[in-house]
């Protein structure tokens, strides 16, 4: 496959989405000016947001923006856990090793050189205005340390495979020539090599190349690591001079790309926020240049005047001054007043405007995310269904970033550090994990919140049983309480802090043990001293005591 057929398959794939390009350019316009560059050249710091008579949505947008990463991925603790599929056969060495693996990934996630942070914020809020946002995580040989980057979607497009899951990406990439050196040395095309040399060196010239990865079974070629349990295809080609620069193959797909919401029929996202948030933005900005419009008039009304009284230009500013005619007679009329204006409609457009702004809250669910308030009078049940209100009204916001976002994240970050040999020997992995596919739980208030509720359901089910027993002594026996209490603890505890189900075991048999020999003990010594005190009754009863035959039968 030579480079032109690589580039017309992705032109393919750019052309079909070019009415969305338009789709988003409008969105952007309206909510995210800085990314307002999909159709139109935007010259930084030029006009900008000149078509926003209010900032409101854009601040909303930014909210939203900025609750994924600070809700869902605090610094301050430890946000995604690693776990498998099957917990029902994870031991505990396979908690411990998963628990301090994830550690270690943390790391090396929130090195400064990873450029995590940025990357995710930048995705952040493409992900809030357009629904998709596009992060390569790859490692950087030159400090031998992961890195990630968040790329523009205008220069990205992709295609799903059968189960609906993305497998091929093209990008295009608009480097120099200098860069092409220092990134693939000798296997830029002669022309590069020849901008970095000579009189006429131009190092910074620009280069248009494109970014490929697929499927192996879809490149019929051979390439460096072919057959070596490579699954993807990395493909460079140089567009200007129709060169392939570098294929090789390896074991992930390196793009994460998370969608917010899909409809059946496209490979891309949407937001739900800003597809909500659009019509009211657009509404939100005619009606404020309208207010601003008849502020302006109810403050500075236009006048109405006399021209041919008039011997000069109407000076309106403080401290001006216009001349009059001499000989106009004012009876007939002032010279120059306001023309009237009707300001009764002024307080019906800002409480409609204030309408619009809460529909955009709702629109960015910004007044949905506040943990539900729990007061001392109130009872168990009804904290559990403010609970149940919260989850169900941050669940459309929660799930699709856990499960699309950060899930996809996490999970191409630990296939990469396994493949690199960064959690150590295969040999120590537990026996228990081998096979098995790893995947991440994370914290976030919807977490919590289930947590909660779990705890809630403890609490209930104990006061259920206490009430219980007062009619039916055995009723206890019906509830697992080591069991509920280990799925409780489990959910809120490191799993460095519990002991192993057999390790538990093995402690509660030797307590148990301790507790039967005492209890042995104390009945030899009870024995014991019911003897001596018989003794010492019959000494007190005197020799014809002792020989009666009560006395000797005793």
């Amino acid at each position: 496959m030579d480079a032109k057929q690589l580039v017309q398959q992705g032109d393919h794939l750019f052309g079909k989405r070019s009415t969305l390009m338009s789709f988003w350019q409008e969105t952007t316009e309206n909510l995210y000016p800085e990314r307002a560059d999909f159709t139109a050249m935007r010259t930084p710091g030029v006009n900008y947001a000149d078509n926003l008579a209010t900032s409101i949505p854009v601040i909303m947008r930014r909210e939203l923006g900025d609750i994924f990463s600070t809700m869902l991925r605090p610094t301050s603790i430890d946000w995604f856990h690693a776990a498998t599929t099957r917990e029902d056969q994870e031991d505990q060495a396979a908690k411990q090793w998963l628990e301090a693996k994830t550690a270690v990934m943390r790391r090396a996630m929130y090195d400064p050189d990873s450029l995590f942070t940025r990357a995710t914020k930048e995705a952040d809020h493409d992900f809030a205005a357009i629904g998709n946002a596009v992060i390569t995580v790859e490692v950087d040989y030159s400090v031998n340390k992961l890195l990630y980057r968040c790329w523009h979607v205008r220069d990205v497009a992709w295609a799903n495979d059968v189960r609906g899951k993305v497998c091929t990406v093209h990008r295009k990439w608009k480097s120099t020539a200098i860069e092409q050196s220092k990134v693939f040395h000798d296997k830029v095309h002669p022309k590069i090599l020849e901008k970095l040399k000579g009189p006429k060196a131009d190092p910074y010239c620009e280069v248009n190349v494109r970014h490929i990865v697929m499927p192996v079974e879809d490149y019929p070629g051979d390439f460096p690591g072919k057959g070596k349990r490579a699954r993807f295809v990395s493909i460079f080609v140089d567009v200007d001079n129709d060169h392939v620069i570098e294929v090789t193959g390896q074991n992930y797909l390196m793009y994460v790309i998370p969608r917010w919401q899909t409809v059946s029929g496209s490979q891309y996202g949407f937001s739900p926020a800003a597809g909500a948030a659009l019509p009211e933005a657009r509404l939100l900005q005619a009606m404020t240049a309208t207010l601003i419009e008849a502020g302006e008039k109810a403050t500075n009304p236009p006048m109405i005047g006399v021209g041919e009284a008039l011997r000069s230009d109407l000076a309106l500013y403080a401290g001006g001054f216009t001349s009059v005619d001499p000989e106009y007679d004012e009876r007939m009329g002032q010279v120059v007043r306001p023309l009237t204006i009707d300001k009764s409609g002024i307080p019906f457009g800002v409480d409609l405007r204030e309408q619009v702004v809460e529909t955009l809250k709702d629109a960015f669910y910004l007044n949905k995310l506040n943990l539900p308030a729990q007061g001392p009078e109130m009872t168990a049940y009804e904290v559990g269904q403010r609970i149940q209100e919260f989850i169900r009204a941050s669940a459309p916001i929660f799930e699709p970033v856990e499960s699309n976002y950060n899930g996809a994240i996490c999970e191409t970050t630990f296939e990469l550090l396994l493949a690199h040999g960064v959690f150590g020997p295969a040999e120590e992995i537990p026996d228990s994990l081998q096979g098995s596919d790893v995947q991440f739980s994370f914290e976030s208030p919807l977490h919590d919140a289930i947590e909660k509720q779990k705890a809630q359901v403890f609490v209930e089910v104990k006061g259920i049983i206490a009430d219980t027993l007062a009619l039916d002594p055995t009723f206890g026996a019906n509830v697992d309480i080591t069991t509920a209490g280990r799925d409780v603890l489990s959910a809120v505890a490191p799993a460095k802090w519990l002991r192993s189900e057999d390790d538990a075991k093995q402690i509660i048999d030797q307590q148990r043990q301790a507790q039967q020999a005492q209890q042995l003990i104390e009945q030899i010594n009870a024995g014991a001293t019911a003897a001596e005190q018989v003794g010492k009754a019959g000494q007190a009863l005197g020799p014809d005591a002792q020989n009666s035959p009560d006395a000797m039968a005793a």
